[in-house]
């Protein structure tokens, strides 16, 4: 079962879908029917996941969705690349107490600034659409065990990888000054191995 899609209550439909659009999200649809039911689907950069809203697709109030998370690999570019679109996004923050990352406006209990260490799933950015539905950027460079199938490893961007890459060219570059400085002709399958492992949450290669 994938989840593929979420509803997001709106009660001005042509307005939410500038708003989307112009974030740069793909429009895969805009059907609509002469009963007056219409649905409007977008997909963010990269999500294997969409959106949907529009006329009669759903009974809760305009704006009640909150917390939708975007999962991101560098939350300083990311919220940059939203910023740059005319959205209002708040600056790159960690929680110092848990939940603050939910709390509307700036909250309490948040820290300006990436997480200490740039620890994976603790570094955040909100912004919310015209109707008030909340976004919730979340930085993840390292996955939970259990949390990405080893043998479904993707990447959905070339940034994305690109850092992935850079994280495992640093991780290598330890494991050949543990090894006596060496050059590593078995580069190419430590890499490899490094790239999943990350994703899915197994333990690192040494």
């Amino acid at each position: 079962m994938r989840l593929e899609a979420v509803v997001v209550p709106v009660a001005d439909v042509d307005r939410a879908k500038a708003f989307y659009v112009g974030l740069g999200w793909r429009l895969d649809a805009d059907f609509a029917f002469d009963d007056g039911f219409r649905v409007v689907q977008l997909t963010p950069p990269g999500s294997s996941a969409s959106v949907q809203f529009g006329d009669r697709i759903t009974t809760a109030p305009a704006g009640s969705a909150q917390g939708l998370y975007l999962v991101v690999s560098d939350i300083e570019t990311a919220r940059d690349l939203i910023a740059a679109r005319g959205v209002e996004i708040s600056a790159v923050f960690h929680p110092v107490v848990p939940g603050a990352q939910f709390v509307p406006g700036d909250g309490a209990g948040r820290a300006t600034g990436r997480a200490p260490e740039g620890a994976s799933y603790s570094s955040f950015a909100t912004f919310a659409d015209p109707d008030g539905n909340t976004w919730l950027l979340q930085e993840v460079t390292t996955r939970l065990p259990g949390r990405v199938d080893a043998a479904a490893t993707s990447f959905t961007s070339v940034h994305d990888l690109e850092q992935a890459l850079v994280r495992a060219a640093t991780a290598h570059g330890e494991h050949e000054k543990r090894n006596g400085g060496a050059y590593d002709e078995q580069w190419p399958a430590w890499y490899a191995a490094y790239l999943v492992a990350e994703q899915s949450g197994a333990e690192l290669p040494r």
